[in-house]
């Protein structure tokens, strides 16, 4: 647990910089990025914790990688590099979304359904699940999943709602096994 608490503290130094300058969803636009950059290429990660490279050339790679980035997210990942944690990249961004999502009332959700979700379904979805779990909305991730049957599978959090047709017909046979 001592890994989130350090993610924490970085992430909220970050979002209180971020609120301070207004900058909330930009930065937290910008944490995708290098969250995707550092899920998609395992060896960047790899190769920024290498001894074989010296602090210097790792910052170095970092702003080339992320030029792009404003001025508050490259020097999160350069304090990352000094302190040697660079392995702390990818749960610092997801704790400043974290905390971005709920200073807006937003949860993030993992949907999985037969076949890709409408907009009108997204917004549908979005709007009576945020109600059950107490935020304004929720940023909706679309999984299309042939083995549900039908139906869906709403993943908040730690909570799932299952209305799918497998997970209907699950519950109907354990209840008929169980007398």
């Amino acid at each position: 647990m001592s890994d989130s608490v350090v993610a924490k503290r970085y992430a909220l130094a970050l979002f209180e910089i971020a609120k301070e300058q207004q900058q909330l969803q930009s930065i937290e636009e910008e944490l995708r990025v290098v969250q995707t950059v550092f899920q998609e290429n395992q060896k960047l990660l790899s190769l920024l914790q290498s001894p074989k490279l010296t602090i210097e050339e790792k910052k170095e790679l970092l702003k080339s990688a992320f030029a792009a980035a404003s001025t508050y997210v490259i020097n999160t990942l350069m304090v990352l590099t000094e302190r040697h944690r660079e392995g702390y990249i990818i749960d610092v961004a997801e704790a400043y979304i974290e905390l971005a999502n709920a200073e807006r009332g937003i949860a993030e959700a993992t949907v999985e359904s037969v076949r890709p979700l409408t907009e009108a379904e997204t917004v549908q979805i979005s709007d009576q699940f945020a109600k059950k779990v107490g935020k304004q909305s929720l940023r909706i991730t679309n999984i299309v999943d042939p083995q549900l049957l039908g139906g869906l599978k709403v993943r908040i959090g730690n909570r799932i709602f299952d209305g799918s047709l497998r997970g209907k017909l699950s519950r109907l046979e354990k209840q008929l096994t169980a007398k």
